[in-house]
């Protein structure tokens, strides 16, 4: 069943994946180590990290659940096509049509909202992947652990709470944001333009953070932005070069075919490269910004 569904993934949905599973990989290997060093004896941690992976499988429809959704292979389409949005929350659609109808932006406005709104689309489908994850455990706690072991289920229901409850905070942010610059239009004299560049500014800024250290982080998040836009790059090339693969394969051209395949599979390589830059980088973002502050380490 898993492997039908890969089939059907277009080459980025695919890179994607991989970065995920690379990410999970590398969580993996240092919660092993923390482990033996006696630092999660309440297990917290290893419950996250189930979590997370639930997270994935249910993210790429992976966990085995039937979808009666038709996926859609083409990358270009699904990320480029503004001219049917529709999206699931029925605020968001409601913003949406009021920001398309309202005149206030140009066409490279409207396209640069567009990825905000779905950013902000993909942290609700998050937060309810994560409440469903979340409330699986739970019923799972309720039957399986012993009453000996109350104390620490207790624990760990309260940390998954609180890690859901932060998760609904920022989609509260987000979307009030989102409000906000529907309202307002664009600021001209804005540092950045992606949204999880912007979000993670918004963020540094309602922190206590000196006017020396802002300046620090938002420099750092222009090169961030930098990565993201190059990353952004190679997934439209590599879905180019999937769809010109597959004509050339039709015409059964052997030389360039050749040449079609070698180009794809450095587009795809470095497209799961970037992808798992790109996610590394936001996750240390947030973790180092909650925590009240950043070091100047070369990610």
């Amino acid at each position: 069943m898993c492997a039908q569904l890969l089939l059907q993934f277009s080459p980025v949905k695919l890179a994607e994946l991989h970065s995920d599973l690379k990410i999970q990989e590398k969580d993996e290997l240092n919660w092993k180590k923390l482990k033996a060093d006696g630092l999660d004896e309440d297990g917290e941690k290893e419950a996250r990290l189930r979590r997370n992976f639930n997270v994935i499988l249910t993210k790429y429809r992976l966990d085995g659940r039937k979808d009666t959704e038709p996926m859609d292979t083409n990358y270009l389409k699904e990320s480029m096509d503004s001219e049917n949005d529709v999206f699931d929350d029925p605020k968001l659609e409601k913003l949406w049509n009021k920001a398309t109808t309202s005149g206030k932006f140009s066409d490279d406005e409207v396209r640069k909202l567009r990825r905000e709104f779905q950013h902000h689309q993909d942290k609700i489908q998050e937060y309810h992947i994560l409440r469903e994850t979340v409330s699986r455990n739970e019923d799972i706690y309720q039957n399986v652990i012993s009453p000996s072991e109350a104390h620490v289920k207790e624990d760990l229901l309260h940390t998954k709470h609180a890690e859901l409850k932060d998760k609904h905070r920022n989609v509260q942010a987000s979307f009030e944001r989102l409000r906000k610059l529907i309202h307002h239009g664009y600021d001209e004299d804005s540092d950045f333009s992606e949204p999880r560049v912007l979000e993670l500014w918004d963020m540094a800024k309602r922190s206590n953070f000196t006017d020396d250290e802002l300046d620090s982080i938002k420099e750092e998040l222009k090169h961030f932005e930098t990565k993201i836009e190059k990353h952004q790059h190679y997934q439209e090339q590599l879905d180019l070069s999937h769809q010109k693969l597959k004509h050339v394969e039709t015409i059964g051209d052997k030389e360039h075919l050749s040449r079609n395949k070698e180009k794809y599979a450095m587009l795809t390589e470095k497209t799961k490269e970037l992808g798992y830059k790109v996610k590394k980088h936001m996750q240390d973002l947030l973790a180092r910004l909650s925590k009240g502050g950043l070091n100047h380490n070369e990610l």
